[in-house]
């Protein structure tokens, strides 16, 4: 009787054991496939530019194939990774980065709350041209077999973060106000 006593015991510690082994949190680093993007308008048509080289970490917590909870998570970008297809544009968009005294752009989560099975309200910090403002993010989650992938975007102004919307050609190209940061970010193992 006490050996069957001692061999439950022993099933209870391991079945409770693998399940919080199996829902603790862990550390997720970005992969190089995630992307960004920043979109806007011009006197002379919509632009685009893109980069695919931030670096960034999560903590996670992923149970039985479900996201649960976001602990943390931030990722950095290197402000001149960002290009668009002509050099000319990429220079006018570092100058409004300020990139010369600014390298990185920034995002640094503050909070996250779960609204349904597959969508997080993420709160966090933006640090844009050397100015950081709080914005609210709907993010789109999927849980892949590697980790987590984390997909949103959010509307800015150049001028929330102290900016000056770009001109060329001695001002007869304006870019508008309104810009529009997308991401598709990936965390591993």
């Amino acid at each position: 009787m006490k050996i069957n006593k001692i061999k439950f015991i022993a099933t209870v510690i391991t079945i409770f054991g693998i399940t919080s082994f199996a829902t603790a949190q862990k550390s997720y680093t970005l992969d190089s496939k995630s992307a960004f993007s920043v979109a806007g308008t011009s006197t002379l048509h919509d632009w685009e530019m893109k980069s695919a080289s931030g670096t960034g970490s999560a903590n996670l917590t992923i149970a039985n194939s479900k996201l649960t909870d976001i602990e943390s998570l931030s990722v950095t970008l290197l402000a001149e990774s960002i290009k668009s297809e002509k050099k000319s544009m990429d220079k006018v968009a570092y100058e409004a980065l300020k990139t010369d005294k600014n390298k990185n752009i920034k995002y640094v989560l503050k909070s996250a709350e779960k609204v349904n099975e597959t969508t997080w309200e993420l709160t966090g910090t933006y640090t844009i041209a050397g100015v950081s403002k709080v914005y609210k993010t709907t993010a789109k989650t999927t849980v892949t077999k590697e980790g987590l992938n984390l997909q949103g975007s959010n509307k800015i102004t150049f001028a929330e973060f102290g900016m000056k919307a770009p001109t060329a050609m001695l001002g007869t190209i304006k870019t508008g106000q309104d810009l529009t940061v997308k991401f598709n970010l990936n965390f591993n193992l």
